[in-house]
């Protein structure tokens, strides 16, 4: 039985979105909806809130959340999460096998969408790295520099990770072709403290996307289909867009109580 931890890094300090995590959907912190709907996944033995801020710790407690402080230093997720990981191991004794990397800004997540993203793992030991992928959906969508857009060999390996529209929409936008990253993204133990230890690349800088730095270096990344919808949060009307499209979640009943709302 392999040991599974969900980690969600969050912090206040976002440029484009500043408090984001602790900003209201439907009277939750968003942070808050990835917290409940991560632990629901039966996949996972704990999840767990990395902050460096008392205010998203403070949150996370107050509703019987596990949370962990980290440093106010990191500029990648991963950095933070691995930061978490050591300090969630000394502090059960336990290691981990895969961590769970949940951005916080993603409150639409499903449990079963945990559970797509960690299956390759049990099925094939030379996968270190997966990410999930959904199509998209819009032109719009797919022209956004928010939305991380993927390409993929036929083995659902990526090829590339980019802000800018691929592939060329030259001719004209192939539905077909035309996929987004979902940041439900697990790592092996080892090589998330590998991947942290590897120098910045080229493309990872230019394209502001850390899994170009697994490319870069030879690596691969397994690219997992789902077709559960989720829309990131990175700027005040993607709040607003997710919050109208939350109205009537049906996860969110489940743990709206605890929110007393």
């Amino acid at each position: 039985m392999k040991k599974i931890v969900g980690v969600i890094p969050a912090r206040m300090g976002s440029t484009r979105f500043p408090g984001k995590p602790l900003a209201k959907i439907n009277g939750i912190p968003m942070v808050g909806h990835v917290y409940y709907r991560a632990k629901m996944c039966d996949s996972l033995d704990a999840v767990y809130v990395a902050t460096c801020d008392q205010e998203i710790y403070d949150y996370i407690t107050s509703i019987g959340g596990k949370a962990i402080m980290t440093s106010d230093k990191h500029k990648r997720a991963s950095d933070r999460v691995a930061e978490a990981l050591l300090k969630i191991e000394n502090e059960t004794g336990d290691k981990v096998d895969i961590v769970v990397l949940l951005q916080g800004d993603e409150p639409m997540i499903y449990p079963e969408m945990i559970e797509e993203a960690v299956k390759p793992f049990l099925d094939d030991e030379k996968i270190v790295v997966t990410n999930l992928l959904a199509p998209i959906k819009s032109l719009e969508e797919f022209q956004d520099p928010n939305e991380i857009k993927v390409v993929v060999d036929k083995n659902y390996n990526a090829l590339y990770f980019s802000r800018a529209p691929i592939p060329s929409d030259k001719k004209e936008p192939n539905k077909d072709y035309m996929f987004k990253q979902v940041c439900i993204i697990p790592f092996t133990r080892e090589f998330l403290i590998k991947f942290n230890e590897l120098e910045p690349t080229p493309l990872e800088i230019i394209e502001s996307i850390d899994m170009m730095r697994v490319l870069e270096h030879g690596y691969r990344v397994k690219m997992v289909p789902t077709n559960y919808e989720s829309y990131s949060v990175d700027t005040t009307d993607d709040l607003k867009r997710v919050e109208k499209l939350m109205e009537n979640d049906k996860l969110v009943s489940k743990y709206a109580m605890v929110e007393k709302i």
